[in-house]
This record gives C-alpha cells, structure tokens and sequence, in this order.
C-alpha cells in the first residue's frame, strides 16, 4: 500500500470517528428542547438531513477505507470521487471557522477539544482528498 493508500485509510477511519462525534450533537445541543415547538415537518427535516449526512459521511468512511488504494491509483473516477470527497470537506471547513457560532455550547474543556479536534480532522480531510483528487498517481 502507497503513502496515498495509507492516508485515505486513515481518512476512512476519521470519517468513522467523526460519526460517533456526531452521534453526540443531538443532545449536546439539545434537539429535543431546541425542536420542541417546531412544526412536525421541520422536526422530520432536520432528523432526514441529519441521517443523510450520517450516510454520506459513513460513505465516504467505508469507501475510504475498503478501496483506498484505487481511490490513490490517479484514475480519473477515483480523482472525481476524492474531489467531491474534498470539496464536501471544503465547504464544511470554511463553514464551520466562519459560519457557525458554537461557543456558547463550548462549556468546559471536552466540549472544546472536541470542537478544535473536528476542526483538524476537517482539515485533514480537505488536505488529503485535495491531494488525491489532483495530484495524479
């Protein structure tokens, strides 16, 4: 397995990470309060994006992991997948450094390091499908 591989590989197992992460925000931000007086439709909405954000991430995760060497071998179709790969991150990136607002929920240190810890796994997501997705093999 290439250096590439490896780091794809490790990205598969971040993107798992990040669902157990994840797992956490429903009731780190409350949902059950913060939904309480919206409309069912909204409340369906939310739960729906949120699943299908689980999806696409554990996607990206088993995916990353199970063919990280042809998603490294400079393809043309592993190049688009890590692009999208990297442009999701992109996006949730900048997002989350100058979108959201979390720090009225950042109370106490493991809600902080845990903030901060996303934000380099972000980061690297961005870095290393970038790399896969425009540095040919």
């Amino acid at each position: 397995m290439n250096v590439l591989a490896t780091l794809l590989v490790i990205g598969g197992v971040l993107h798992l990470g990040t669902l157990l992460a994840g797992a956490l925000v429903p009731r780190v931000l409350d949902f059950r309060t913060q939904l309480r007086d919206a409309s069912p439709l909204f409340r369906q909405l939310v739960w729906v994006y949120a699943l299908y954000i689980f999806l696409t991430i554990l996607g990206f995760g088993v995916v990353s992991i199970v063919f990280a060497e042809l998603l490294a071998d400079g393809t043309p179709l592993a190049r688009a997948v890590c692009g999208f790969i990297a442009l999701f991150w992109i996006v949730r990136l900048l997002i989350q450094l100058f979108v959201y607002d979390a720090n009225s929920y950042l109370a106490g240190w493991p809600l902080k390091l845990g903030y901060h810890g996303l934000t380099v796994v972000f980061s690297y997501h961005a870095a290393i499908y970038s790399i896969a997705a425009l540095v040919p093999a």
